[in-house]
């Protein structure tokens, strides 16, 4: 039995390290595979699997989609996902426009105090990099407004606060049913970031469930002990499949290691086994 990690991101989107600089990063944490899932956009995937193959690491396209929830964002996994699919692009392609639009606004809103960016200082090494809060928190802090990253997130950009609006999100039924179009295996991200209580948390997975989620990320950086086994038994409830992963983006999360995440987070390979078992299964009953 390895280890592998189902969430890590590249600076394709929010992470600080290319996509061939993360697989090498797992094939030195003795990780057997990583799921590249960066936010919005697949377009990190070719460069991690062509390391992969020189790595012997085995590369999973993925993918980490935004959406809304009841007014609260939330993150949906897409694994297995087919990059070349033009459907694919069309959708990632409006979402990046929606990201735009409310990128512009709030750069606006920051000009309008005196504060203004460049595109080296948003973007650094990658310019075609899909710009995050996390890009405005890196910004902020290099520009010495902020002393750190959390710092920047807490006093300018809270969703909703006067620098950073919401961004237009496709419901999670859309997001699903685009997903699920693409052949990919879907899986709610780090189900309690979102606050939204036990209760709150369970209903949520529900309504995934009932869209056609098939997993649930239970191992987590941020999922305490209390929290797992509140995931697990949940998971079992509604027969998703466990998955999990650090949430690695180099950096910019520097106390999440890839492959342990924080506190010695291990994601056993029989996790991606019976994912993998699944899709299969699926493909065999569709034929």
């Amino acid at each position: 039995m390895g280890f592998v990690d189902l969430h890590v991101h590249s600076n394709a989107s929010d992470g600080t390290l290319s996509p061939a600089e993360v697989v090498i990063l797992a094939k030195e944490a003795g990780l057997a595979a990583i799921a590249l899932t960066d936010h919005d956009t697949t377009a990190g995937v070719p460069e991690a699997m062509e390391q992969g193959k020189a790595s012997a690491v085995e590369v999973i396209p993925g993918i980490e989609v935004s959406s809304t929830y009841e007014g609260h964002e939330i993150h949906i996994l897409g694994l297995f996902v087919d990059i070349k699919a033009p459907a694919l692009h069309e959708f990632l392609e409006e979402m990046r426009k929606r990201r735009s639009r409310r990128n512009e606004e709030m750069l606006a809103r920051f000009e309008a105090k005196g504060i203004t960016f460049t595109d080296r200082e948003l973007k650094g090494d990658n310019p075609a990099t899909v710009v995050t809060r996390a890009h405005v928190a890196k910004a902020l802090v290099l520009k010495g407004i902020c002393s750190s990253m959390d710092q920047a997130f807490k006093k300018y950009l809270k969703y909703g606060g006067p620098y950073c609006p919401m961004k237009e999100h496709f419901p999670p039924e859309e997001v699903v049913a685009a997903l699920k179009a693409n052949g990919a295996f879907i899986s709610l991200a780090h189900p309690f970031q979102y606050k939204l209580g036990d209760k709150g948390t369970e209903n949520l997975i529900s309504l995934m469930a009932s869209l056609g989620m098939e997993g649930l990320e239970v191992y987590h950086s941020s999922h305490n002990s209390l929290e797992k086994m509140k995931l697990q038994e949940i998971a079992a409830r509604y027969h998703l499949l466990p998955t999990g992963g650090s949430d690695f983006h180099g950096a910019n999360k520097p106390d999440i290691s890839i492959g342990t995440g924080r506190g010695g987070l291990k994601v056993s390979s029989l996790l991606l086994d019976a994912i993998k078992s699944k899709r299969q299964s699926s493909v065999f009953y569709e034929k």
